[in-house]
């Protein structure tokens, strides 16, 4: 098993022995996921996030998310910039990758292409605009599968010729620190990803 979190060691520690702040653009599902996120990864790059979810089905859910997520990048501490990118908010987009998935349980297929669908989008941002790094906040939650969450990254990667981020951001223990930071800044908590399959698996 590939220790992704060795892998931004060494990442951040070549350009900080060169005295480079290298800029990412980091793709994010939500506010508490980005939270420890953004307060570790920008001691050493500067941050745009990319907030891209046409998964959240559920529009007031998706501008409530928004607009957390703005609130967060206001109030954090960070020694370097953070900025904010809104992609399109565009749920059909989901509605037709989920076609003939729609039964499959919450962690299968269904959820591999969806994580596929955000992670392109985003390397298709990083290369328009100019990146050095793109990457997702979404390994941080214990329910994403980090594995292939780098897998389809460093496909994309090679697809737009910008390097991805490989990380896993709940080692560390990178999860309980977004509890704390979320309790701290009072952000809202949603106990399911956004999209109405999930939603439903909690019933």
């Amino acid at each position: 098993m590939i220790n992704y979190q060795k892998i931004l060691d060494k990442t951040i520690e070549q350009h900080v022995k060169n005295g480079e702040t290298p800029t990412l653009l980091l793709h994010a599902c939500c506010a508490p996921c980005s939270s420890y996120v953004l307060e570790y990864l920008s001691q050493f790059f500067e941050i745009t996030i990319f907030y891209y979810n046409p998964n959240i089905t559920e529009e007031p859910e998706y501008r409530k998310r928004v607009a957390e997520e703005q609130r967060l990048i206001s109030e954090l501490p960070a020694k370097n910039k953070i900025s904010f990118i809104e992609g399109k908010y565009d749920p059909e987009r989901f509605f037709e990758m989920a076609k003939g998935k729609e039964d499959i349980p919450e962690g299968g297929a269904r959820c591999f292409d969806c994580y596929r669908l955000r992670i392109a989008e985003t390397a298709d941002i990083a290369k328009e605009k100019g990146f050095d790094y793109f990457t997702t906040t979404l390994s941080i939650s214990p329910l994403k599968n980090a594995q292939k969450l780098n897998e389809i990254g460093g496909e994309e990667a090679e697809r737009v010729g910008i390097p991805y981020l490989f990380s896993d951001f709940k080692k560390r223990e990178g999860y309980k620190r977004s509890i704390q930071l979320s309790a701290q800044y009072n952000l809202y908590r949603q106990n399911y990803c956004g999209c109405i399959y999930s939603k439903k698996s909690l019933t």
